[in-house]
């Protein structure tokens, strides 16, 4: 295709599209690095979920059920709900894509408590919308006079994740039912790492129709790769959703995965018991070495590095030693790094690899 052609192609774009670059083609990361920088959980499926993947291979030349249907009726049975309050979805992640495409229309402002999960700046992009980040301010408390009365009182509806991804803080959710409660706009409630926390907004979703929450088998159930996610709420919130939703979104084998996950619930137990422990250990480990932690309610830990270096740079040396973090887009974030806690063999390695970029960033000083 010439260079005109190309250009005419391109310009036919809607305009929220050319705004964004063409992705690049990026490599796959070595398969000798111990990957914690996307907070996958590390652990083997359970037995008899891992069972219920095999059995769904053999149902491959068959399309997976329309709406989801006994997934939905699974989830609601599980969280003592309606089949009609439940959307199944590929991920949570293409739920979080719905909500932008049914509420918002070009103009329009959607507002997120910042730092938060930055695909929501894409999403909003997409949709032509504003993206309203508001600050937490330094106590993690919710800021629910800045939602309501600030500059994201015309905001179509408002993002909470909780706990939170980057920093894992926990918000009492008493406080997210007083939000709701005194709110007539739609809040999302995203409770990816609901499991490691102490508590869920799920007993408030019958006494608020503008309460959706978000939930994911990526984080605390190890699915990360088989895309199950799940929206709750009010019906006629949920039915407009599954209105705009893909024909046969998810496949046999997420279906039945997801179907026995919610069965088997309890084999889970003791590899978040693991994650809360390594959680505690390496928290530990890293203050003692000069860093500071924000106390996590999660799978990962966020991580300010010592004086002198920014995140960046520690990315790269454990990088250089085949341990891979996470760095974020966030201003007052440039000097953090994000750490997902794997298994205690990993966690080990990733310990002693900080330890030894310390000896030598100490040593390296010492000479000049």
């Amino acid at each position: 295709m010439s260079d005109a052609k190309l250009q005419s192609v391109l310009s036919s774009l809607a305009e929220e599209h050319r705004q964004l670059d063409c992705l690049p083609s990026s490599p796959a990361p070595d398969a000798g690095c111990i990957k914690l920088n996307t907070n996958e959980n590390p652990f083997a499926l359970p037995a008899a979920v891992m069972q219920s993947a095999l059995a769904a291979l053999e149902r491959q030349y068959l399309y997976p059920e329309d709406d989801n249907i006994s997934l939905r009726e699974a989830a609601a049975a599980s969280y003592n709900l309606s089949t009609d309050q439940v959307i199944a979805g590929n991920g949570s992640s293409e739920l979080l894509s719905l909500i932008y495409k049914a509420f918002l229309d070009p103009g329009d402002s959607v507002a997120m408590l910042s730092p938060g999960f930055a695909y929501n700046r894409k999403l909003a992009l997409l949709q032509g919308a504003r993206l309203l980040e508001i600050k937490w301010g330094e106590t993690c408390l919710l800021p629910i006079r800045k939602l309501l009365f600030g500059p994201a009182k015309e905001a179509k509806f408002i993002l909470l994740a909780n706990p939170n991804n980057p920093t894992g803080t926990f918000v009492p959710i008493a406080d997210i039912g007083s939000l709701v409660a005194q709110s007539d706009r739609l809040i999302v409630v995203d409770e990816a790492y609901v499991d490691f926390a102490p508590d869920s907004a799920l007993r408030l979703i019958d006494r608020y129709s503008n309460l959706l929450i978000l939930r994911t088998f990526s984080k605390s159930y190890a699915a990360a790769g088989i895309r199950i996610g799940f929206g709750l709420g009010h019906p006629e919130v949920i039915g407009r959703l599954r209105n705009i939703q893909n024909m046969f979104n998810m496949n046999v084998i997420g279906h039945s995965v997801g179907v026995s996950i919610l069965a088997h619930r309890t084999a889970y137990a003791e590899n978040h018991r693991h994650i809360q422990y390594e959680r505690v250990r390496v928290n530990f480990a890293l203050s003692q070495l000069g860093f500071s932690v924000t106390p996590s309610h999660t799978n990962f830990l966020l991580v300010r590095v010592p004086a002198g270096r920014d995140g960046a740079w520690w990315q790269a040396c454990l990088k250089r030693k085949k341990i891979l973090v996470a760095v974020l887009p966030d201003e007052d974030l440039e000097d953090c790094i994000r750490v997902s806690i794997g298994t205690k063999p990993q966690m080990d390695a990733f310990l002693a690899a900080v330890e030894d970029i310390l000896r030598a960033e100490t040593s390296q000083r010492s000479a000049v």
